[in-house]
């Protein structure tokens, strides 16, 4: 059953300009996108549609916004996508926003197209990665396809950094004229204060996993699938790996990719460790002396300036998003995207060099503070708000 409200058009009267965020995860919202929508309440009144069984998942925030729930899947089916797109239509036609913001690619597809058709004067998308970077022949063309419609139906254009903003560019998915980055880019920045270095975390995770303060963790924390080069990463621990360090995995396994990972760690399977979804994430990194992230594809990385406020140096790939997260040599160190032998090369550099690990951290936390902060991106949306919505 899909979850549509039916609204009182006088009931929700407003003197406030009315927006709309329209994103295909509540995950999505927790994540990415609470600061900027209380902060945004202030100013206008706004409505969030997202894919949820629970309209009431944000009551807990104390918040004012209103939740609408509508069954964005993201999975292609043209019957659902069909039925989306016309609750889509039904509510905007009814609630005559003054914008709509869309993040997730089949979110941003939909409400686009939706917004386009009911003249919607402000139509946002942010792009955050591309699904398709990794892909080839058909699928790669179709998915492509429809990030550029997407772009095309906008008014303006949000991107997470910039060398995401050029690859873009680069594809002709959309123009330099429309595609913008705001602040140093990321979708939301970090919390300074709750991803801030703890003793207590890090000497409480340690023991629960039973490792000596002088074991070297790395640490994966983030979905586990495919793309996000975890196998690369398994068979790199086994080739360069010593008695003294630990790899910790640390997120919902989407692919089921756990098993592969233990059956190409078997001789070291003691030293990896599984802790599944982690809903205090800040928790786990505590515990990490370096934070890897050896993706295919990647449209930020914010989870690698998470790491780097709390003093956590990155071994990550070379490619586009990354690159705009870590400053190779001075916040961390990049390899080629899929080169084992190239991972394990900077692991072993980074667990046997207890000073350039410190270096990297310290520079890491103070790049992230002055650039990433929430606060500092959060500032960044609400400027331009400011300046594309209508005057009243």
């Amino acid at each position: 059953m899909y979850g549509f409200v039916r609204l009182d058009p006088v009931l929700y009267m407003s003197a406030k300009p009315k927006i709309c965020f329209i994103t295909a995860s509540e995950l999505t919202v927790r994540w990415f996108l609470l600061d900027q929508l209380t902060a945004l309440s202030r100013h206008y009144d706004v409505t969030l549609i997202v894919n949820t069984d629970n309209p009431e998942f944000l009551n807990d925030t104390g918040m004012s916004v209103r939740v609408l729930p509508v069954r964005i899947e993201r999975q292609i089916s043209i019957w659902r996508d069909s039925v989306a797109l016309m609750h889509l239509l039904r509510i905007m036609w009814r609630e005559r926003f003054v914008a709509v913001h869309s993040v997730t690619p089949k979110a941003g597809l939909l409400a686009m197209l939706a917004a386009t058709i009911c003249r919607v004067p402000v139509r946002i998308h942010t792009f955050t990665g591309q699904v398709w970077a990794t892909r080839n022949g058909l699928a790669r063309a179709l998915l492509k396809l429809l990030d550029t419609a997407t772009a095309t139906m906008t008014t303006h254009l949000l991107i997470d950094s910039y060398s995401q903003r050029q690859f873009l560019i680069d594809e002709y998915v959309t123009s330099a004229d429309k595609a913008r980055v705001l602040g140093h880019g990321s979708i939301s920045g970090v919390d300074i204060a709750r991803f801030a270095a703890n003793a207590q975390h890090r000497q409480a995770v340690r023991d629960r996993l039973q490792l000596r303060q002088d074991d070297v963790v790395f640490l994966y924390l983030g979905r586990l699938n495919r793309d996000k080069g975890l196998l690369d990463m398994a068979a790199a621990f086994v080739q360069a790996a010593q008695e003294n360090w630990h790899w910790l995995i640390v997120g919902p396994d989407e692919a089921d990719l756990m098993p592969e990972i233990m059956t190409l760690c078997q001789n070291c399977a003691a030293r990896v460790h599984y802790l599944g979804r982690s809903h205090a994430p800040e928790v786990e990194m505590a515990a990490a002396d370096v934070f890897c992230l050896p993706s295919h594809r990647e449209g930020f990385g914010t989870v690698l300036i998470e790491a780097a406020a709390m003093g956590i140096p990155a071994l990550a790939s070379r490619i586009y998003g990354i690159t705009d997260a870590v400053i190779d040599g001075e916040t961390g160190l990049l390899h080629t995207p899929k080169s084992v032998d190239e991972i394990a090369e900077k692991m072993r550099l980074l667990a046997t060099d207890t000073e350039l690990r410190k270096r990297l951290g310290n520079h890491a936390m103070q790049r992230a503070q002055r650039d990433f902060s929430q606060a500092y991106v959060t500032g960044e949306v609400l400027a331009f708000y400011a300046q594309v919505m209508p005057n009243p």
